[in-house]
C-alpha cells in the first residue's frame, strides 16, 4: 500500500511538472516571441473564439492543428493574425498567399502568407476550448496546481495519520508490557 501511494505522488509530481513547464513554454512563445501558437512537434492546439466557422465549427472547440508543407482548397487551416488565431477555410490560392473565409461570413479575409500559417486542422473536440481557455487564466491555473497539489497530499497525509496510529498501539502495547 505503501508503495502505491510513493507512485501516485511521482506520477502527480510528474503531472504537475509537465503542466507547469508547458505554460512556462507557452508565456515565454506567447510574450517573449509573439508566437500565438507555438507549434512544439509540428502540433498545436486551438480555441474557436467566434461563430464564424460554424456549423462546422463552433464557439469553445478545441481545434487540434498539425503545420503541413502545403495547403489546399478547402483546408480548414489556423493562421496568426497579430497577436490572435484565426481558423478559417481557404477557398483560393496563388503563388505565394491564400484567400480564406470563414464558412459564416459573407466576405473573404485579405490574403494570408503561406508564413503565416501554423497548420490544417486535423481534429476537433467539442466544447473542450472552454477548458484549455479556464486553464489558461491565473485562477483556472491557480485552481489546477491546488487541485493536483490536494491530490498529492491525500494520500501522505493519509499514510501518515495511519502510521501515527500504529506508532500509538505499540506505544500502548510497551506501557502495558512495563506495567506488568
Amino acid at each position: 500500500m505503501k508503495r502505491k501511494f510513493s507512485i501516485l505522488r511521482i506520477l502527480i509530481l510528474a503531472f504537475i511538472s509537465l503542466i507547469i513547464g508547458h505554460r512556462l513554454y507557452i508565456w515565454n512563445a506567447e510574450t517573449l516571441v509573439g508566437n500565438a501558437m507555438p507549434m512544439p512537434f509540428g502540433t498545436g492546439v486551438a480555441v474557436v473564439l467566434s461563430g464564424s466557422m460554424e456549423p462546422e465549427l463552433s464557439v469553445d472547440d478545441l481545434v487540434i492543428v498539425r503545420a503541413a508543407d502545403t495547403y489546399n482548397k478547402g483546408d480548414v487551416v489556423v493562421y496568426q493574425d497579430g497577436n490572435g488565431l484565426v481558423i478559417h477555410r481557404i477557398i483560393d490560392s496563388d503563388d505565394n498567399s491564400y484567400t480564406t473565409k470563414g464558412d459564416a461570413n459573407n466576405v473573404p479575409d485579405p490574403p494570408v502568407r503561406k508564413e503565416m500559417i501554423k497548420g490544417r486542422m486535423t481534429a476537433r473536440i467539442s466544447s473542450a476550448g472552454a477548458v484549455v481557455r479556464f486553464i489558461k487564466t491565473p485562477a483556472g491555473f491557480f485552481l489546477m496546481i491546488a487541485a493536483a497539489v490536494l491530490l498529492f497530499e491525500i494520500p501522505y497525509l493519509s499514510e501518515r495519520k495511519k502510521a501515527l496510529a500504529q506508532q500509538e498501539k505499540i506505544k500502548e502495547e510497551i506501557r502495558k508490557l512495563k506495567e506488568e
